[in-house]
């Protein structure tokens, strides 16, 4: 199957060496980050640093002028990735004769909340999630479908993998993240994760419901969660606690919004790119999931992008939806952690790949090469070479 690996700029510019190394692992690939979120990460091989620390969300290029006299705009990076850093170590890793592709951040954006506190998801209580766009406002459907586009189609790259192209929500790995005292599971995560601003709380007008009493009902729902009492079994806990229909409207919203959304940044994408330009989504099959990996149904991301990125690395579930949905050529790229500190497990890549294989992946998606150790990338090494 075919390899990419996860990199970021940082990893390549000022470090000669990590291109043959990066190409040197067996990787046909690379996915580097040309939009991200804020993040500390690590650097264990790099000549001038050992951590860097992205203070918030950019774009790790310089942007065009698409962006003048607009209200929503990208960030260029600080000196953690200065000037056209994507485009520098996309130029030194394709000269390593690896095949470029980019990776782009939307609507995960902690920047944006800070400076446009009215763009972020709302919920039920009034709190405010800042790192979470909320993706029914007008304006900032337009700011991530032109993101898109701009972070997608950089110069050499051959395909992009968009995150985060979905809901976000209550979850989210924030620095130093207190919020794990009681245990949301599935339907703690919906609930938590609904949004109230004014864009949403008229969306669910159009199904039905009143906003005031769906905040009401959402609130009433989750005592139980919060006292640590009440069960916690996915969708069917949501429709119990809030009645099939109300559970149904608020799907119904959400669902739309996510779907048009995906609709309108993958055609943008497509519009400015050339010819055989792919287009992947960081996906997880279950419609209401929030966060990195966008809940989707299945069939219909397929029809509108060239493939999924699913996260396999807690196992190979998640491809099934996919693979049932798959048509010919469907990229279904197993994500797979290589970073032991993180969870990952280099030293079974081997058979976790032909499980992912067995379950309908056609390529591998490795996270990451820049974080992961000498040791994990050695493991890595050996098992791609068995191919």
């Amino acid at each position: 199957m075919r390899a990419s690996a996860f990199v970021y700029p940082w990893d390549v510019d000022g470090d000669p060496g990590a291109p043959a190394r990066i190409a040197g692992l067996g990787v046909e690939q690379v996915t580097l980050a040309a939009a991200y979120h804020s993040t500390r990460a690590l650097t264990p091989r790099h000549p001038r640093h050992r951590i860097v620390t992205a203070e918030y969300a950019a774009v790790l290029y310089p942007p065009d002028g698409r962006w003048a006299g607009r209200v929503l705009r990208p960030r260029p990076a600080g000196r953690w990735a200065p000037g056209d850093a994507y485009g520098k170590a996309a130029e030194a890793l394709a000269g390593a004769g690896l095949e470029v592709h980019s990776w782009v951040v939307l609507a995960h954006n902690s920047r944006l909340g800070a400076e446009h506190p009215d763009t972020s998801v709302v919920n039920a209580y009034g709190d405010r999630y800042p790192w979470a766009p909320c993706i029914a406002q007008p304006a900032t459907r337009a700011y991530l479908a032109d993101l898109a586009a701009e972070a997608a189609v950089r110069p050499g790259a051959r395909g992009t993998e968009l995150e985060s192209l979905g809901w976000y929500g209550l979850q989210h790995l924030h620095a130093h993240d207190k919020t794990a005292g009681v245990a949301l599971e599935d339907a703690g995560q919906y609930l938590m994760s609904l949004c109230f601003c004014p864009s949403c709380r008229a969306g669910y007008g159009t199904r039905g419901l009143d906003a005031d009493a769906l905040a009401a009902a959402v609130r009433e729902a989750l005592e139980p969660l919060w006292r640590g009492t009440g069960d916690d079994e996915g969708w069917p806990t949501v429709e119990k606690l809030l009645g099939r229909d109300t559970a149904a409207a608020t799907r119904a919203w959400r669902d739309t919004t996510a779907r048009t959304l995906q609709e309108e940044a993958v055609a943008a994408v497509r519009a400015a790119a050339p010819d055989g330009f792919q287009v992947l989504l960081h996906a997880d099959p279950v419609p209401y999931h929030c966060g990195a990996n966008a809940g989707v149904d299945p069939a219909h991301i397929l029809s509108v992008a060239d493939g999924v990125v699913v996260p396999c690395t807690g196992g190979t579930a998640l491809l099934a939806p996919f693979a049932a949905a798959a048509r010919e050529g469907t990229v279904l790229a197993a994500n797979l952690t290589v970073v032991s500190g993180m969870g990952g497990s280099p030293g079974t890549l081997a058979a976790d790949a032909a499980r992912a294989r067995a379950a309908g992946a056609t390529e591998l998606r490795l996270y990451h090469a820049g974080l992961a150790s000498d040791g994990d990338l050695d493991a890595v090494r050996a098992a791609l070479a068995g191919r």
